[in-house]
């Protein structure tokens, strides 16, 4: 299959056309800047065919697409900086690459009848209580601008085309980009206590593993709405942080050791507020994941190991 990434300087993108590349598909990657410039690794995503492309721009999305002839479309390309989001002056902009642009693209795919992939987050709910969130529950109600601009999209996706993928995520860390562990490994090494909160409950995502499953996806007709993270149960942001350094620490890296670094549970509100309300319930049900076919992403440990390990010398 020819498929259409956008996104692909991001961490998921930037996956998502080697995971393809690696099936044998014709992967075709786009994003704002001129040219690509995501983490520069070797790997095909830095010299796969690449489209320049703001999505944002309704005619230069269906002059890409009607270029490019794709057979599926895997939209990964968002505003994902949450708190930046909450700016006055940023919401426009919010606003144009999460729903006016994801509106864009299905609006193309309809034209060329081909399926779409869209990338969303446990963002859309509000994130209360403890039961997870089902993949076909309609209780939306996101809590802050980006949630309420990515569920945009979502019934953007929906209500435009009957062939659609549109999946969430939660806590993403992949090899392009930041992410909370590269954030934690970064500061761990230059204090000795750090306060993590202990309240905000889900589970991470490592896109190395996403995009293998996306593939999977796009190779099927099992088309709606799925959840997926890792799996490995249920953590807070606290839980993750001591399971980094104590990674970190047994990968030769003693700075990150009890001796050296004390972490520290909070609450959110003993943390301090941030600009942009946080769900303390990120918990994904997957089941729809096995019920339809699919393998479930590897063990959330077994996964921050081997990104730890690709990360090298941190």
């Amino acid at each position: 299959m020819k498929v259409f990434v956008t996104g692909v300087c991001g961490q998921l993108g930037h996956d998502v056309l080697n995971a393809l590349h690696e099936k044998g598909h014709i992967g075709v990657g786009s994003d704002l800047p001129p040219q690509y410039s995501g983490v520069q690794d070797g790997s095909f995503a830095c010299s796969a065919d690449y489209v320049s492309l703001d999505i944002t721009d309704e005619k230069s999305v269906r002059d890409a697409l009607d270029r490019v002839q794709p057979d599926v479309v895997i939209h990964c390309a968002a505003w994902t900086a949450v708190d930046l989001a909450e700016d006055e002056d940023k919401q426009d902009k919010v606003w144009a690459v999460n729903a006016k642009g994801t509106e864009y693209i299905a609006l193309s795919c309809k034209e060329l009848d081909v399926p779409m992939v869209y990338i969303s987050t446990d963002y859309v709910f509000d994130g209360q209580g403890e039961t997870p969130w089902d993949p076909d529950c309609k209780d939306y109600a996101p809590l802050n601008v980006y949630g309420a601009s990515k569920l945009a999209g979502e019934q953007a996706v929906s209500r435009i085309l009957e062939k659609y993928y549109i999946v969430r995520i939660a806590w993403v860390f992949g090899k392009s980009g930041k992410n909370f562990i590269r954030t934690m490994l970064q500061i761990g090494k230059t204090h000795d206590l750090l306060s993590v909160v202990n309240d905000q409950v889900g589970t991470p995502t490592y896109t190395l593993d996403l995009s293998k499953l996306l593939v999977s996806m796009i190779e099927s007709d099992r088309y709606g709405y799925y959840h997926a993270t890792n799996e490995g149960g249920y953590i807070s942001w606290y839980d993750f942080a001591v399971e980094i350094f104590r990674q970190a620490a047994g990968m030769g890296h003693p700075e990150y050791d009890e001796n050296h670094l004390t972490v520290r549970p909070v609450t959110t509100a003993e943390y301090g507020a941030s600009k942009a309300a946080r769900p303390f319930n990120s918990r994904l049900d997957k089941q729809k994941l096995v019920e339809n076919g699919f393998t479930p992403l590897p063990d959330w440990k077994d996964a921050l190991h081997r990104y730890l390990k690709e990360l090298g010398d941190f």
